[in-house]
């Protein structure tokens, strides 16, 4: 399939894919539902990645190899940053509905990742609904900023950044944040 062409009412984002072991930057085709539909959709565990340019972790900006396709399986994906937040899809998918929300400051560790960034919740911050409910495995975060543990030199700052509740280590509100004297 030619990258320039689309299909019915899929669109290609470009978008960074970051798994345990490489940094993916390529172009996905997404539907309607956007980046947040096609990632959530657990009818299908894979994700083509078009213009595929990979770099191993350590060297995150020595190209390794450049593919015009390649497949990822779906749970290897730790996150996936994009350039604009329009990408992830519709509000109503992004934020499961129309619903007033509340904005809270926080922090993911993954075994490789750190993110900082901005979570949207309706109503009240609850961890466990955040972490086990529904059929998401790909949580939205605002505003953020990726860096893996081990190497300072990869720091992403993304508009918005879809990560895997399955991978986190933990997950904290900056407003607990405890300040040493």
């Amino acid at each position: 399939m030619n990258m320039d062409t689309q299909t019915g009412t899929n669109r290609f984002v470009n978008a960074d894919f970051f798994t345990p072991s490489y940094r993916i930057v390529g172009k996905i085709s997404v539907p309607s539902t956007g980046l947040m539909g096609l990632l959530n959709d657990p009818h299908n565990s894979f994700a083509e990645i078009h213009d595929a340019r990979l770099a191993r972790l350590p060297m995150p900006t020595k190209l390794v190899d450049h593919y015009q396709s390649v497949r990822v399986v779906k749970s290897q994906l730790f996150a996936v940053c994009l350039a604009r937040r329009e990408d992830l899809g519709p509000q109503a998918i992004t934020r499961g509905g129309y619903v007033r929300v509340s904005e809270f400051p926080i922090r993911v560790t993954t075994s490789i990742y750190d993110l900082a960034g901005i979570i949207e919740w309706s109503g009240r911050f609850d961890f466990s609904v955040i972490m086990s409910e529904g059929t998401r495995e790909f949580v939205p975060m605002y505003d953020a900023l990726l860096t893996a543990i081990l190497i300072p030199a990869l720091k992403v700052d993304s508009p918005a950044i879809l990560f895997n509740r399955k991978h986190i280590d933990l997950l904290a509100l900056k407003s607990h944040h405890v300040d040493e004297p």
